[in-house]
């Protein structure tokens, strides 16, 4: 699974393609809902050693208007070379399709969006020639949703808003309204979106949020994270009760060993130290023979 913030900001809407349209009047345009959406190839490349992806394309068709193609680039921090090659992407998706094409960058910190979403020129001053405006989702402007009915209205969007707060210092009450909201949801919509809130949270102390969140309100589901996050719950408990054991019996536990207990993953290995704990007379015992 892959677990970067930057996939799942913009993979979110290969997976809920009609999410744009919402997006949309959050940033304050109108995209008709699409009735027809396509993932396009990212690959830019033309026929030289330089390569050139955008993260995803989409092509979306409305009832009333014109095809546009939506290009989605997840941006992590300030990079002085990406208006040049956003700029270059709409020219190449212009030519190549033929079609309108529109750039939206989506960031979870304000420094960046802030600086995202500042026009840029191309051309001398005089005149300039392009003038790139990309659309901006971040924290500067997604809304931050704490009422579990307003989420259930709108999972993807909820998700996506989660994702683009991930810093925000009421990131728990917004985790908390997500994992309620998808708690009576198919399985078949709600995991792909837990796993997509995992990966927008990346390493921050957030995501371990949210995986105790998905451990208690979600633990029915069955997905590859669900898994995996009971797997976690299960070795924390057995590694507690090891290390109570050895408490209740006045055996004095040293750093390494607390270390090599509470940091054991596999469970079939915990369960015979747990067996061992009870009567164990150092730290050791529980340990014989690994």
């Amino acid at each position: 699974m892959v677990s970067s913030p930057h996939e799942a900001m913009h993979r979110i809407f290969q997976e809920h393609p009609g999410l744009f349209s919402r997006v949309s009047e959050v940033l304050g345009i109108t995209i008709a809902p699409p009735v027809s959406v396509t993932v396009m190839p990212t690959d830019l490349t033309e026929n030289r050693p330089l390569e050139r992806r955008v993260d995803t394309l989409l092509r979306l068709e409305t009832e009333h208007d014109e095809p546009l193609l939506l290009a989605i680039e997840a941006q992590g921090k300030k990079d002085t070379d990406k208006p040049a090659s956003w700029a270059y992407y709409l020219s190449y998706l212009h030519t190549k399709y033929r079609l309108p094409p529109l750039l939206l960058v989506v960031c979870q910190d304000r420094a960046t969006a802030e600086w995202a979403s500042a026009p840029v020129s191309i051309g001398p001053r005089q005149w300039p020639a392009l003038t790139l405006r990309p659309l901006v989702a971040g924290p500067h402007n997604m809304p931050v949703i704490t009422d579990v009915a307003e989420a259930r209205k709108d999972l993807a969007l909820t998700t996506l808003a989660a994702i683009t707060h991930a810093a925000d210092p009421d990131i728990g009450a917004i985790l908390k309204t997500l994992s309620t909201a998808l708690r009576d949801v198919p399985e078949i919509i709600a995991d792909p979106l837990v796993e997509l809130t995992a990966q927008g949270l990346g390493n921050r102390p957030a995501a371990q949020q949210w995986r105790n969140l998905v451990a208690v309100d979600l633990s029915f589901y069955k997905s590859f994270m669900a898994e995996e996050i009971r797997d976690e719950g299960r070795t924390e408990g057995i590694a507690q009760g090891i290390l109570l054991f050895l408490a209740q019996a006045g055996v004095d536990v040293s750093d390494e060993a607390r270390e090599r207990i509470t940091t054991c993953g596999d469970l079939d290995t915990l369960n015979r130290w747990l067996l061992r704990a009870p009567t164990a007379k150092s730290a050791e015992d529980v340990f014989a023979g690994e």
